[in-house]
């Protein structure tokens, strides 16, 4: 099965491109994983430059990340966490690396400029036309407007509202939205 490491990079839209995130991109990432509005939505918050690397720029998270460039500066970061589906034994070969879990941050200070949509479509539409997954879903706060509008225009539906089932450093136990979209919705909505 193809991973992203065998893709050809970078991957260019209209205004962006994506490529692998790498160690390098630490300042960046820490000028905006630091700030406030993205700490508050994300699940791991980095109290310093240090704990940023040991979580962000290890070689686990590094082979599932890519980092989102404006201009040639990154502006935000996608991660696909590639797993298996759900399947009988028999069909273990046919569910294996099928599926898709996927998160984004872009920096508060680029922002409501459509930056968010362009990336995502661009994620997705790797995850369906260059890895040709079957499904791939993501989860956030159900306050988290701004994540979860995006999950709607990129095509994906919502599956499951869960009731403070999460919880929140701030909010306390709080309700997550999960939203999925499958690789012939998408080629349906995208057409």
């Amino acid at each position: 099965m193809t991973g992203l490491a065998d893709l050809a990079w970078p991957v260019r839209t209209p205004r962006l491109s994506l490529r692998p995130l790498t160690v390098d991109d630490g300042d960046a990432l820490w000028r905006y994983r630091q700030s406030g509005e993205v700490v508050r939505w994300t699940g791991r918050a980095p109290g310093s430059r240090e704990e940023l690397t040991r979580d962000f720029l290890n070689d686990d998270h590094l082979a599932s990340a890519l980092a989102v460039e404006h201009q040639d500066e990154v502006i935000g970061d996608l991660t696909i966490g590639v797993e298996d589906a759900s399947g009988q034994r028999d069909l273990a070969e046919q569910v294996t690396r099928r599926q898709a879990w996927l998160a984004w941050s872009i920096d508060p200070e680029r922002q409501g400029r459509g930056f968010g949509t362009e990336a995502g479509t661009a994620l997705v539409e790797i995850c369906f036309e260059s890895l040709g997954l079957h499904r791939v879903h993501a989860q956030c706060f159900a306050l988290n407007t701004a994540s979860w509008r995006l999950m709607e225009r990129l095509g994906m539906r919502r599956e499951s509202h869960q009731v403070r089932s999460s919880l929140h450093r701030e909010l306390g136990w709080s309700d997550v939205y999960g939203y999925a979209l499958l690789a012939d919705e998408w080629r349906t909505w995208h057409s």
